[in-house]
């Protein structure tokens, strides 16, 4: 099998395998580095994603792209700097086969991708269950606006004013996790 892609090897290891607990970037630092759009996937699952869709029907990677984009409203949109190397890799595997149709490659699952693809579960399942993408943006504004808020607080250096705050972050994170255990 081609190391790149036998499950046990880095490439489908999540990134919590990959750099530990509480790692925060894709190299395992916290501080100075985008994240990647796979980091961004839930899960960390862009090739299982990608090859989902070509479960679908054969695509070519912006049709790809353009479809991800579509179904989850622009909140998330691969790069083809993840995707492309994503379907060579998967297709040098043998999960993809690939051919030129009008100047462009297009990609089709194997029965070997479909059979890895199953072992997994369908990914695209569990994003549409799990994805809300205009509340994920309003939540993401929502923390913006409060953390502007606090730093604006922190920067005034008034020592009772950012005592009167921590308190009301530590009280809304009680309340953020008395919801979670709701469910």
């Amino acid at each position: 099998m081609f190391l790149g892609l036998h499950p046990h090897h880095h490439f489908f290891a999540s990134r919590r395998e990959r750099c530990g607990p509480g790692r925060g970037g894709f190299d395992g630092s916290r501080f100075g580095r985008e994240k990647s759009d796979e980091q961004r996937t839930p899960r960390g699952d862009i090739k299982y994603i990608l090859m989902a869709l070509l479960a679908e029907q054969p695509r070519h990677g912006y049709e790809l792209i353009k479809e991800l984009e579509g179904r989850y409203g622009g909140s998330w949109k691969p790069s083809p700097g993840s995707v492309y190397p994503t379907l060579q890799l998967l297709e040098e595997g043998g999960y993809l086969i690939s051919e030129q149709q009008e100047g462009k490659r297009v990609y089709t699952i194997t029965d070997s991708g479909r059979e890895l693809l199953a072992q997994r579960g369908d990914p695209l399942d569990w994003m549409e269950k799990r994805s809300k993408p205009q509340q994920w943006m309003e939540l993401g504004n929502a923390i913006a606006d409060v953390g502007a808020a606090v730093m604006q607080v922190a920067r005034s250096g008034n020592s009772d004013k950012i005592s009167r705050v921590q308190e009301i972050l530590s009280r809304v994170k009680r309340e953020i996790y008395s919801i979670l255990a709701e469910e």
